[in-house]
């Protein structure tokens, strides 16, 4: 699988429960102007394509399109991981915590990444 680019729509239509199907996705937060997204964006696409999570569906979301999303999901600063579980009206949203040593050019370490998923999903 590869990231796709998540639109303001679509995202306001995961969080508010419209997504019937059942699907795990993850979402990494970003700003274009954020270099530690930048330097992220290559671990997240080799996540995006590792066939352990074959059945994730993984996107990026450009805050500058809603600002308002951090103070709705609760966390500040990008990069910001997200899982979110779909699957009718309830859904279930996680948000990776930063790290304790954050990594000087992704902010996130891929294991970190890694075990938020498996413990999460």
């Amino acid at each position: 699988m590869s990231v796709n680019r998540l639109s303001r729509t679509a995202l306001k239509k995961i969080l508010g429960g419209k997504v019937k199907e059942e699907a795990t996705c993850i979402i990494k937060f970003y700003s274009n102007t954020c270099h530690l997204c930048h330097n992220l964006q290559g671990y997240y696409e080799e996540l995006s394509n590792d066939e352990n999570y074959s059945d994730l569906y993984f996107f990026a979301f450009n805050i500058t399109d809603y600002p308002a999303i951090e103070k709705q999901l609760n966390f500040y600063g990008v990069p910001t991981i997200s899982l979110i579980k779909t699957g009718g009206a309830k859904i279930k949203i996680r948000i990776l915590a930063d790290p304790e040593d954050p990594h000087e050019k992704t902010w996130y370490r891929i294991r970190e990444i890694k075990d938020f998923i498996e413990k999460e999903k």
